[in-house]
């Protein structure tokens, strides 16, 4: 069977999305997030705690960091931290008929989720977040960001160049 130039696309999450998590712990995925599931033809996602949040990944996605987490050196001290700290945590969710993620009681209290939650498109994977961990990532990054240009240049041409600064303009001749 051959592949086509949109089956071979990465599954990308971008967008911020208010959600209530109910009782029972339920928190429905956004419907833009669903529909880049439902073409990636899972139901499932791996969900592990992530620095103040949790962290959403389709199977692929998962698959890949463990592929790279094996390539990592294996008796480096911070890498066995980082592999157990992300493995232990993880757990598969499926996806309900209604669009919704049962999101164990242990990971909503590790990320102190209660009823409400910030779901946030990252890329590959996508976090849920409390509102408030949310706010104060969001005052903290900012800060951050003015205070570091990170090296990257803007607009980044295609293939991920930066684009050529603009050249100043003299005065017009008169």
């Amino acid at each position: 069977m051959e592949e086509s130039v949109e089956d071979s696309q990465p599954t990308v999450f971008k967008g911020t999305y208010r959600h209530r998590i109910d009782p029972k712990g339920r928190l429905p995925v956004p419907a833009t997030f669903r529909r880049a599931l439902r073409e990636g033809a899972t139901g499932r996602l791996v969900v592990t705690l992530l620095d103040q949040c949790l962290a959403a990944y389709p199977p692929h996605e998962w698959a890949q960091l463990e592929t790279q987490l094996r390539a990592l050196p294996a008796f480096s001290r911070p890498v066995k931290a980082l592999t157990r700290l992300l493995t232990s945590r993880a757990a598969d969710c499926e996806l309900d008929a209604q669009g919704r993620i049962l999101l164990p009681g242990a990971l909503r209290e590790a990320a102190q989720l209660g009823q409400e939650a910030v779901v946030v498109g990252v890329l590959n994977r996508f976090e849920i977040w409390a509102p408030d961990a949310w706010s104060g990532f969001l005052q903290e990054s900012e800060r951050l960001l003015d205070d570091a240009s990170l090296g990257v240049q803007w607009p980044l041409l295609p293939g991920g160049a930066p684009a050529a600064p603009p050249r100043p303009q003299g005065k017009p001749n008169r």
